[in-house]
């Protein structure tokens, strides 16, 4: 994938979580508390800050958790440099269970993750706060591409019941009648379907199961992080999918978006509907949660299941777990900046870096809840 940054912060930003110090925060209900944050290195206050809704803190915030985030997390780490001079934002991309349990560990001040809190790991984390809630913030959506290599088929539609039984090893040729059915006046090839999918475990193959077995009405039985391994043949992350599919006339795959050279069409029931931010966006604003208030928890379910018209639900919805309380004054002035700067910085180089930017109705509700955290 091509990362288009136009901004050179991003190495100022990025360091090892490793040679932090690290010291525990703990925190009172009100969000007190006479201790430094683990999570953060304070050098003082800034007056630089561009925005009146940052306080200028500076230091170093550290955060851990999910590879998909990290392109991200770059691009957001270089603004937050730049808007707040002093401060800098060590993200460490080691998955999302080892961003979880670093910062229920007090070793991180916000957690990137794939996945919303389990119940346990909420109780833990509430702990972990002063006593206080965390909040899932879904804040990085990345939507997944069905990515193919067709020679001489530029536009390809497919429906969801072509994607599952595709993956299944049912649909075996591309020029099968039911693919044919939905790409009238295409001439598709006889041409061997090669399925490339995820040896590895990834909250990508977790999310698009889930999405196959809602959008499909239950027609799809797999589950979990990994890709059942009885069709086609298995690539080694995000990059090495893409590559396969690249290098593989005939080849297909599901990918994050960034990755994708060649993007499908998917029907979801109510036409052929075009990977954009556009349409994405639409999904995103339609969301709904299995949660009350600032915890926002996607019922990615429903997600899945959204036929709407020019609205593409395939898409992995990524948090920020943050305390709503209990930090000290330090982190929790500098969680507020980093996550304003990153709300602030959807734009077109974060699509470039292959995610959607969030607007509308879910960019305020995040601003809302960025706000309340005390």
């Amino acid at each position: 994938m091509i990362r288009n940054f136009k901004r050179t912060a991003v190495a100022l930003g990025i360091v090892a979580v490793s040679s932090a110090t690290l010291a525990a925060c703990g925190g009172s209900e009100d969000g007190s508390s006479s201790s430094s944050s683990s999570a953060s290195k304070s050098t003082g206050s800034s007056s630089s800050a561009s925005s009146s809704e940052l306080t200028g803190q500076t230091g170093q915030l550290v955060a851990e958790g999910a590879t998909s985030q990290q392109n991200a997390m770059d691009y957001f780490a270089s603004r937050y440099s730049e808007e707040v001079p002093g401060a800098n934002l060590a993200y460490n991309a080691t998955g999302s269970g080892n961003g979880v349990k670093n910062f229920i560990a007090n070793q991180a001040a916000f957690a990137g993750s794939d996945s919303a809190l389990k119940d346990e790991e909420a109780t833990q984390a509430a702990a972990r706060c002063g006593g206080n809630e965390a909040w899932n913030l879904p804040f990085v959506i990345g939507p997944v591409a069905i990515a193919y290599n067709l020679d001489g088929v530029d536009n390809l539609n497919l429906t969801v019941d072509n994607v599952v039984e595709i993956f299944q090893g049912k649909i075996k040729k591309w020029n099968d009648p039911a693919i044919a059915a939905a790409n009238p006046g295409v001439s598709l090839p006889d041409e061997d379907i090669s399925v490339i999918y995820r040896s590895d475990e990834s909250g990508t193959s977790d999310n698009f199961q889930k999405f196959l077995a809602a959008a499909s009405d239950g027609k799809w039985e797999g589950s979990g992080k990994a890709f059942p391994s009885a069709v086609g043949a298995g690539a080694n992350g995000s990059t090495g999918v893409s590559e396969q599919v690249n290098s593989t006339p005939g080849a297909i795959t599901y990918v994050e978006a960034g990755f994708a050279e060649h993007k499908a069409k998917i029907d979801f029931g109510n036409g052929p509907v075009e990977l954009n931010a556009d349409t994405v966006g639409n999904a995103i604003n339609g969301m709904t949660f299995k949660t009350e208030g600032h915890n926002m928890v996607v019922d990615s379910a429903a997600l899945f299941a959204n036929d709407a018209a020019n609205t593409y639900p395939l898409v992995l919805t990524t948090y920020e777990i943050v305390c709503s309380k209990g930090y000290d004054e330090t982190t929790r002035n500098m969680v507020k900046d980093f996550l304003t700067v990153a709300l602030d910085s959807q734009d077109s180089e974060l699509e470039d870096a292959g995610f959607i930017p969030v607007t509308g109705a879910h960019a305020d509700r995040l601003r809302e809840a960025i706000k309340a955290i005390s």
